[in-house]
């Protein structure tokens, strides 16, 4: 038997030069699938939309070319022609087939856009704190101890994921991008909020940061007594393990991340793995091994996506492969109301009964996920299950978190509908109103 320590070596040999591929790429990659001219100009035009990117990695490591188009790698990354509306489309095939004026196309791809609710749950009108002389960029302050703050040169990843409810960070439109970069102004917001006692870098991807300017973010943070952990919600263990092994600055990371643990906080890597594959290089493992070794704690999250992981056996898999690599199972997310949501959701009665049956085949040790929860304007509403009160069925919830505190944990109901997919297509039960 090879233990994972054994394979090191042949890991760390394995680093190459991270290189990007865009839309620009998408005819040939999408030809490289299987793809007809047809499907292919599609593919193009729902691009034009919604962001692609993606990495080498990820094309010569994850995806199964063989089972492409419908590969759930394939499918996690490339855009799909039926995620819009067909009409739409056809009308951006058409500007494409007849290479119509870039403002043209584009106007046209704003249009769609905006249809899409590119900042649910309130993101902008109800997250972003007023602070001194107006609304701090970059910041949401949804749960009082919790600050989620934006780096500026933070706000790309690896790769893009089809699902991604931030996708809006990446279209080229300012408007819709929440971005900062003052840290001393997320300093002074922390101490005039003391009860704030953990920060989430997210994005984008923190850890697209080279280690000098992370450090910037993640230094000032370290002399704060009120600040007990610092959180990275990064999809880069599945997307380019390379950072924290064979990169060039990967040593000083992990250097800054021992810092992190010995100043006293909480070293919080929220990993993003979506499928089981993403977990099979041992890249990857080297990866977690080196991260972890810091004294950091990886736990783990993924939505549930209809088509890329919308089975028992795929999340058992995840979790179990999880734990026995020292990390911890924390969220399965039910697909946000934002961007191609209809396409890739999955109702809520079916993504308890997939929670369920996995869950009911770990061990206790993996039975620290939570799930699934929606991450709704209220806060995380968890789908319990479902129960029959006086001849009636009805879907049991709770608040994992909530923007008023006092709702935490408080259970509620809800009348059972098969087709639901979100908290707004959900009607109170036994009563006429929800708690929140």
């Amino acid at each position: 038997m090879t233990l994972v320590n054994d394979a090191v070596p042949a890991a760390r040999s394995t680093g190459r030069k991270f290189r990007a591929f865009t839309a620009q790429h998408l005819e040939e990659l999408t030809a490289r699938a299987g793809l007809s001219p047809d499907e292919r100009l599609a593919t193009r035009a729902v691009a034009t939309v919604l962001p692609f990117r993606t990495n080498a990695y990820v094309l010569d490591e994850l995806i199964d070319w063989s089972a492409a188009p419908d590969d759930p790698i394939y499918r996690l990354v490339f855009p799909q022609p039926d995620m819009l509306p067909a009409a739409d489309v056809a009308h951006l095939s058409d500007l494409l087939r007849r290479e119509a004026p870039r403002a043209e196309i584009e106007a046209a791809a704003h249009a769609v856009r905006m249809r899409l609710n590119p900042h649910p749950a309130g993101q902008l009108e109800l997250n972003v704190p007023n602070f001194g002389d107006g609304r701090v960029p970059g910041m949401q302050h949804k749960y009082d101890e919790t600050v989620l703050y934006f780096p500026k040169q933070g706000q790309t990843c690896h790769a893009y994921c089809t699902y991604c409810f931030r996708w809006a960070q990446f279209v080229g439109e300012p408007d819709l991008k929440m971005a900062g970069s003052d840290v001393e102004q997320l300093v002074a917001y922390l101490v005039a909020h003391p009860r704030v006692t953990s920060v989430l870098f997210t994005g984008g991807d923190a850890m697209i940061m080279g280690e000098p300017v992370l450090r910037r973010y993640v230094e000032p943070l370290l002399a704060l007594d009120q600040i007990e952990s610092v959180r990275i919600g990064t999809k880069s263990l599945a997307y380019w393990p390379q950072k924290f092994v064979t990169d060039p600055d990967a040593d000083a990371m992990l250097r800054l991340f021992e810092e992190v643990v010995a100043a006293g906080k909480n070293l919080a890597f929220m990993a993003h793995f979506t499928h089981p594959r993403e977990l099979e290089p041992l890249m990857v493992a080297e990866a977690c091994r080196r991260i972890r070794d810091t004294g950091a704690v990886i736990r783990t999250q993924a939505p549930l996506i209809r088509s890329i992981n919308d089975s028992a056996a795929a999340w058992e898999e995840m979790w179990r492969t999880q734990t026995r690599m020292g990390l911890v199972p924390y969220y399965m997310f039910v697909e946000r109301d934002t961007g191609p949501r209809d396409y890739f959701a999955v109702p809520l009665a079916r993504a308890h009964e997939i929670f369920r049956d996995a869950y009911a085949n770990v061990s206790g040790l993996a039975r620290t996920v939570r799930g699934p929860s929606m991450s709704a304007t209220p806060g995380k509403v968890c789908v319990d299950g479902v129960t029959e009160i006086n001849g009636e069925r009805a879907f049991v919830l709770h608040l994992i978190q909530a923007r008023d505190a006092s709702l935490v944990g408080r259970p509620f109901f809800a009348r059972y509908d098969p087709a639901a997919i979100w908290l707004d297509d959900l009607r109170p039960a036994f009563t006429d109103r929800f708690p929140f």
